[in-house]
């Protein structure tokens, strides 16, 4: 007499190659009770990172790479390129006189710059020079090339929607016709037409993404320091601003939250989680992240953090600290997806 389980393997063995299989078998997986992401709590340090970004500089031409890039790999997704589950970064340095080639993808990218000064980058023909806690954006399917005026090193963080668009199957990317765009007159048009508050009264936004695509850290920090002595920090959050596309009043890129916090020396947040995932860079200060179940992260000017989705995690401002971090928070808002947990 066949037993249960024999009977069982054998429905199985039957159901293959009608490419059929039973949901019972899998259901808990496909539906967890909670987000299972793989991607780990981890952190890189600019110390240790940026001799390596020097060392690439001497090994390869950033036309020869077309982008000299060290890609931040998350441990929990080896050799998949990815520093969480839906989100690319990397550390890209270009050298004085070097232009990276220009193309054009329809993933969407974010330019935050760390360290140096003499660099620009050129968007559909418009130039904008790159300055320390810059956030640039790169629209998707727009024409990108980074060159190089000055006589230092210039390394930023590159952010893309690379694993979400590449999960759709809607990755498309061309090549320019000359190793650099045409640029217009005017560097930096954009930041001057949209960021002072006024819009042509016939203004039609087109796109889903902001059409000022570079915002100045001189900027963001005054209007962070005005908020932080208007208000007290969100005891969960701290004191939390959102770059926001101007004419829409919603986020600066469609896939990509980007945000600015200020931690005051001493402060400690309390518990928080939310589904989305989050790349957290320092630019001021100095402080301690603690993610459930995983080491203390003490992160300081130029180190990058992750902090995957659904993990609780807290901050703890050693002095005065400010960050830099973007998420697929967008994605999660319009998809209805969002949830939030404060302790």
């Amino acid at each position: 007499m066949m037993t249960e389980d024999l009977a069982r393997e054998r429905y199985y063995e039957q159901l293959q190659p009608l490419n059929l299989a039973p949901l019972w078998s899998v259901l808990k997986g496909l539906v967890p009770a909670q987000p299972v992401p793989a991607a780990r709590a981890c952190m890189w340090s600019w110390n240790e990172v940026y001799p390596h970004l020097l060392r690439a500089g001497e090994l390869i031409t950033a036309e020869e790479a077309e982008r000299r890039v060290l890609v931040l790999e998350n441990p929990g997704l080896p050799g998949k390129s990815q520093v969480t589950d839906t989100l690319y970064a990397g550390l890209q340095l270009i050298l004085p006189g070097e232009t990276a080639p220009a193309h054009r993808h329809t993933q969407s990218a974010l330019r935050f710059v760390l360290h140096g000064s003499g660099a620009y980058t050129a968007v559909d023909g418009e130039k904008t020079p790159m300055h320390r806690g810059d956030f640039i954006i790169t629209p998707h399917w727009t024409w990108h090339d980074h060159g190089h005026d000055g006589d230092e090193p210039v390394v930023w963080l590159d952010g893309l929607d690379v694993p979400l668009v590449t999960f759709l199957r809607a990755g498309f990317r061309e090549e320019f016709s000359h190793k650099a765009q045409a640029t217009s007159p005017g560097a930096g048009n954009s930041t001057v037409r949209f960021g002072s508050g006024l819009l042509p009264i016939d203004h039609v936004q087109r796109g889903l993404t902001s059409p000022m695509f570079c915002y100045p850290y001189v900027r963001a920090r005054e209007a962070i320091e005005v908020q932080a002595r208007a208000t007290d920090p969100d005891p969960h959050l701290g004191v939390c601003l959102r770059y926001v596309n101007p004419a829409t009043g919603g986020w600066a890129m469609p896939t990509i939250g980007a945000v600015l916090r200020y931690y005051p020396r001493g402060f400690a947040t309390r518990p928080y989680r939310s589904t989305d995932s989050t790349v957290l860079v320092g630019l001021e200060g100095e402080a301690e992240i603690r993610v459930k179940g995983c080491d203390v992260l003490r992160i300081g000017p130029n180190d990058v953090a992750v902090v995957p989705g659904w993990s609780e995690w807290t901050v703890t401002a050693r002095l005065d600290t400010v960050l830099f971090s973007y998420s697929d928070r967008p994605v999660h808002e319009k998809l209805g997806l969002l949830r939030e947990a404060r302790s």
